[in-house]
């Protein structure tokens, strides 16, 4: 249950309240032990849906936390920001509401940290010693994992504070700053070693690296933002998405190092890009007092219900409304901005828009679109936001010095997560693109194992089909 949209704005307190044991408790009640779970193939970790559900049905919490943790380095994470592909995957979801896994994963681990569930892990120690770098959800599960195998780890981080993605690039209603602390101090009493403002390439030689460590994960998150390239970009007023949520973040935590956040109450503003990223800045103007806001998306608007192309159990293609959309945001769809319009002194006045049809061409299956005559419209605009996605991680620095073969997006090549060179390995944002949190966590994992094996010559560390197969 959230708080209420009116209230909610004035803080950047975390927008949901939390619901009573037994709330929870029926909803594990609800899952039907599937013969064949597909909640497993949703969940880009594997996790061990069906017994968790029962586990919290029946009470036996300790139990549930000791399942989820199997498969899953961080639920505090998941159990807030993840889009849930597995309620998608439900088999309850064909013909009413699926099972609130989502929330039954937060309050699981929440009842952990509780109760001193939670404790820091010492192996016995290889010897080994590895570098991930980047400590995103990518790179804290490679961390975990390897620490868990009892190597030697130290986090490199080129900002001021741990997290990555999660830090910075996440407001605070969405995920409290306390949630990612909270599990570094745990990652820390196990011996992980963390630097921050060391950025390797720039700060420290990626040759360094190399001598000293046995083994390097890289972990950096797809950082060089998608630009729009039309008519007056240079107008002051225009941001990518990231560096806007960024600075708030900065700001809302006490105004630690870095600018001041920057402002849009009393402006009209104007959110390009209709995902996750688009949202969060959406939330953000809210609570900064913005005069009117806007969200626009080339698209189509997605339809309500499931379709020919995402039928059960495929992650459903269809209209979502976010809690920042609920806060008060004006959605366009099918919209094509042509030009970012300034005053004299070079400000952003408006946004210049088209509205545009989309058709499909029958023989290749590619989609291209069409500008509508006469819809073609100024709109006022005192800060834009460009949130339409990521190309690829910074080529600068680490990825040049260590000579890392990139493939054709300019992602690093891998095979089996290993790259060209063959002590590094890679994972998450860098390696397969933008994407989700949940995605990162599974692939710092599944990385973890690859660089575990090549540094033993055997494996230690089981994967995610293994894991849930061992703990049935």
């Amino acid at each position: 249950m959230s708080r209420d949209p009116k209230e909610r704005v004035k803080d950047y307190r975390e927008i949901y309240e939390k619901t009573s044991p037994d709330h929870v408790k029926t909803q594990g009640s609800r899952c039907m032990d599937c013969g064949i779970p597909f909640c497993h193939s949703g969940c880009p970790l594997g996790n061990i849906i069906p017994d968790f559900n029962d586990a919290v049905h029946k009470e036996n919490w300790k139990e549930a936390y000791d399942i989820l943790s199997i498969t899953n380095n961080f639920p505090e994470f998941t159990g807030r920001i993840c889009p849930a592909p597995c309620e998608g995957s439900c088999v309850l979801g064909i013909n009413n509401d699926p099972v609130a896994i989502e929330y039954i994963e937060k309050s699981i681990i929440e009842r952990a940290f509780a109760e001193g569930w939670v404790q820091p892990v010492n192996p016995e120690r290889t010897g080994k010693k590895v570098a991930v770098v980047g400590s995103g959800p990518a790179g804290l599960a490679a961390a975990d994992q390897l620490n868990t195998a009892g190597h030697l780890v130290t986090v490199f981080e080129r900002n001021d504070q741990i997290g990555g993605l999660l830090r910075y690039g996440i407001p605070d209603f969405k995920l409290d700053k306390n949630v990612v602390e909270r599990r570094v101090e745990v990652m820390k009493a196990s011996g992980i070693t963390f630097k921050t403002n060391t950025w390797i390439g720039v700060d420290v030689d990626a040759a360094d690296l190399e001598k000293e460590f046995d083994a390097i994960i890289l972990c950096g998150g797809s950082t060089v933002p998608r630009d729009l390239r039309i008519p007056g970009r240079d107008a002051e007023g225009v941001y990518f998405a990231m560096e806007f949520l960024e600075k708030s973040n900065r700001f809302v935590a006490g105004g630690a190092k870095g600018d001041p956040a920057i402002d849009v109450e009393g402006l009209d503003v104007i959110v390009i890009g209709g995902g996750d990223t688009g949202s969060d800045c959406v939330g953000t103007s809210n609570r900064q007092g913005a005069k009117s806001i806007t969200q626009i998306e080339l698209l189509t608007k997605p339809k309500n219900i499931r379709g020919d192309v995402d039928p059960w159990p495929l992650w459903p293609m269809i209209l979502r409304t976010s809690s920042s959309h609920e806060e008060g945001c004006n959605r366009e769809w099918s919209i094509n901005t042509k030009e970012f319009v300034k005053d004299s002194e070079g400000k952003l006045a408006g946004l210049k828009i088209n509205e545009v049809v989309w058709d499909k061409d029958l023989i290749t299956g590619k989609y291209t679109f069409t500008e509508v005559d006469g819809t073609e419209k100024i709109l006022p605009c005192g800060a834009a936001f460009l949130a339409i996605g990521f190309l690829h991680g910074d080529p600068k620095g680490i990825m040049a010095q260590l000579g890392v073969d990139l493939d054709e997006r300019g992602n690093v090549q891998a095979n089996n997560y290993q790259t060209s060179v063959p002590k590094v390995f890679t994972a998450g944002d860098m390696r397969r693109g933008q994407s989700l949190v949940v995605w990162a966590i599974s692939e710092g994992r599944e990385a973890a194992k690859v660089a575990d094996e090549f540094l033993m010559g055997e494996r230690s560390l089981l994967d995610t089909k293994e894991k849930s197969l061992y703990a049935i």
